[in-house]
């Protein structure tokens, strides 16, 4: 239900407004990496995994015909 609304809200909004919220989002990142340094030990591959992990289904979504 709460999804619906989202969905709503979000088509209304331009590019920019999206590119901000991924920018916002990258910064949050970042101060979590700031003030939990044990997640940025792992090695490069776990990263890398969990990557294309979670950029799966949104790939298959943007190139689906």
């Amino acid at each position: 239900m709460c999804f619906k609304i989202l969905n709503k809200k979000i088509k209304n909004m331009k590019w920019t407004d999206i590119a901000l919220i991924k920018l916002s989002v990258l910064f949050f990142t970042l101060m979590l990496a700031k003030l939990c340094p044990n997640i940025l030990s792992l090695e490069w591959y776990a990263y890398l995994i969990l990557f294309v992990f979670f950029a799966i289904i949104p790939c298959m979504k943007v190139f689906k015909k």
